[in-house]
This record gives structure tokens, C-alpha cells and sequence, in this order.
């Protein structure tokens, strides 16, 4: 469903849900920079957190369910630098944004972006 050029200008697509889709093809193996979403059934939790870690990449994930305790067991196993429970793309200045693998490197805002910005030295000098 969607799929279809959006504009005339770029290279932008209109929001598009893929199904028939499996772990071996480009379109899921791949991050999106787009309204794309591929469908793909699990047999249970094992089965989805597997099929969604299989990848060279980890940004961010969404969990979408009625279980809070499944949704943060599904999150702590998720290889991935952000993870919405049941919203997407929540984004705040408090939070730290980056991803695992071959995502990125550090983290864009919140504390733990300082890091980036800084140069840690540790001096020692014997007192006597």
C-alpha cells in the first residue's frame, strides 16, 4: 500500500506499508530514511526480537502492544538506540538520540552527548 513518488522534486515516497516481506530482502535488512514500514509475522517474542536485531543496523524501534511488562522486556532486548513503546518518534532534548551498529556513533542530545565535546585527561603527580 502507498509507495508512489511523492512531489516531483527529490527522491520522497508517499507512507508505505510493504507485506509478503521477508528477513532476506534489501527493503528490510536496510534502515529507511522514509514512511516505510515492512510487515513481517513472528511465531512469538524470541522469534520477533531475533528477526529484528538481524541487521547491520539498530536506530530505533517501535513496540506496539496492551502489555507494558512484554513491551519493556521486548525493549531491554532490542538492539537499538531508541525504542518508542506504543508511539513513534518522540523526540525530547532530555533524551539521548543515536543508534547502535552501524547507526552511528555517540549520542545527539542529553547528557550523554558531552561527551563528544570533551577531552578527559587525567593528570597524577606523586605528593611528598
Amino acid at each position: 500500500m502507498g509507495g508512489g513518488r511523492e512531489g516531483n522534486k527529490g527522491y520522497f515516497v508517499k507512507p508505505t506499508v510493504l507485506v509478503n516481506t521477508n528477513e532476506k530482502m534489501k527493503i528490510v535488512k536496510e534502515e529507511v530514511f522514509g514512511p516505510v514500514v515492512t510487515a513481517i509475522p513472528f511465531k512469538d517474542v524470541d522469534d520477533l526480537v531475533a528477526k529484528a536485531n538481524d541487521t547491520p543496523y539498530g536506530l530505533a524501534a517501535g513496540v506496539w502492544t496492551r502489555d507494558i511488562s512484554k513491551a519493556h522486556r521486548i525493549a531491554s532486548l532490542l538492539r537499538a538506540g531508541t525504542v518508542w513503546i506504543n508511539c513513534y518518534g518522540v523526540v525530547d532534548p532530555a533524551m539521548p538520540f543515536g543508534g547502535y551498529k552501524q547507526s552511528g556513533w555517540g549520542r545527539d542530545m542529553g547528557y550523554e552527548s558531552l561527551g563528544l565535546y570533551t577531552e578527559v585527561k587525567s593528570v597524577c603527580t606523586p605528593i611528598s
